[in-house]
């Protein structure tokens, strides 16, 4: 049997996908429309891909709040609000809300990301207190925590969707035990997209 504080949470960050409000930077190097598909079909992929692995629960965490009822995602995924604010408050809202346990969020936007990385992610917390998947743009694709003991305040003053979103949130981390997974892409740009997949404007997501 599981203790409460062994059980491992995947959180997946989910947003409804409207044109216009999903993937704006993607959108302005190749249209609304085509950034709203990739979306779409990045995030059914990375659900499909992790919430049927049984090594851990998935959650998705929706925005807007009032889209946790819709249809559009599809599974039997339990889902819960994001709530207000920034990605720093919503994100540490949830790493404080989740009973005990280590927690990892990923997004849905970094198409290489696997099974495999949600493992080793999770192996890394048992020998540190927290764990980060980098992105080549200074970002990161995976942030994960022990939990124990908390430390509230990792995501503040952090300077979200830049260079330096990283490094804000590694300085937040002083005294922590932190591992570091494989350097992966998310897709942001159109450029992101064009290095991923060689071809501007077509795109194959991984189903494994």
């Amino acid at each position: 049997m599981t203790r409460p504080r062994d059980q491992k949470r995947l959180v997946v960050m989910v947003k409804r996908p409207i044109a216009g409000q999903v993937k704006t930077r993607l959108a302005r190097d190749v249209g609304v429309a085509q950034s709203t598909s990739f979306y779409r079909h990045a995030t059914a992929s990375v659900i499909g891909r992790l919430a049927r692995d049984t090594r851990w629960q998935t959650l998705l965490a929706v925005t807007p709040d009032n889209a946790v009822g819709t249809a559009v995602f599809a599974g039997n995924v339990p889902r819960l609000p994001q709530g207000s604010g920034d990605l720093g408050q919503r994100m540490g809202r949830l790493m404080s809300a989740l009973p005990p346990g280590p927690v990892v969020i990923v997004g849905s936007d970094c198409p290489a990301m696997s099974g495999r990385h949600i493992k080793a992610a999770f192996d890394k917390l048992g020998s540190h207190d927290a764990v980060i998947g980098p992105a080549l743009d200074g970002g990161y694709w995976l942030i994960g925590l022990k939990r124990h003991p908390r430390r509230p305040h990792i995501f503040d003053n952090v300077r979200w969707s830049s260079a330096y979103t990283r490094d804000d949130t590694t300085r937040n981390m002083a005294g922590m035990r932190i591992a570091m997974l494989e350097l992966l892409s998310d897709v942001d740009t159109g450029a992101d997209l064009k290095a991923l997949h060689g071809l501007k404007g077509r795109f194959v997501l991984p189903l494994v």
